[in-house]
């Protein structure tokens, strides 16, 4: 089995040209390793001939990749106008709470996400979760564990 360098490095040379490529590379690369660590980062840089400082620039500059690793589970909180009105913060720390020591889980802050009827909404991989109070955070994680 190929070790993930290799497979991206494949996917590069596949590529119709490096120019231009980066967004597209650092996708692969993110869904291979699952983040983009420095590491990959500085070798994404030497096989598309391109400063790490800009990969760096790219891969700070958009919201849908991170240098951070992620759990299986994707806990994401809107802290839009009107989520944040009804409590999103005190929901957001409540996740944050019960899984810090559970690295199946990452949770973040997202802007609005386009539901403020169902506000306070969490997302968890994708799946809504609307009108939430901090006493529905300990059913959700065990609703989400149970799939």
């Amino acid at each position: 089995m190929k070790n993930n360098f290799a497979v991206l490095d494949e996917f590069i040379e596949n590529l119709p040209s490096a120019q231009g490529a980066l967004i597209s590379v650092l996708h692969k690369a993110q869904e291979i390793f699952g983040f983009l660590p420095p590491d990959v980062q500085e070798h994404i840089a030497a096989r598309l001939g391109v400063s790490a400082s800009k990969v760096y620039g790219v891969v700070t500059f958009y919201s849908f990749f991170t240098m951070q690793k992620k759990g299986k589970f994707h806990v994401n909180v809107c802290m839009g106008t009107a989520c944040f009105v009804k409590g999103a913060e005190t929901i957001l720390e409540e996740f944050k709470n019960q899984t810090a020591n559970d690295d199946d889980f990452s949770v973040d802050a997202l802007r609005c996400i386009g539901a403020c009827g169902l506000a306070p909404v969490v997302t968890v991989n994708g799946k809504y979760f609307g009108r939430i109070k901090k006493s529905d955070v300990k059913n959700i994680l065990e609703e989400v564990r149970a799939q």
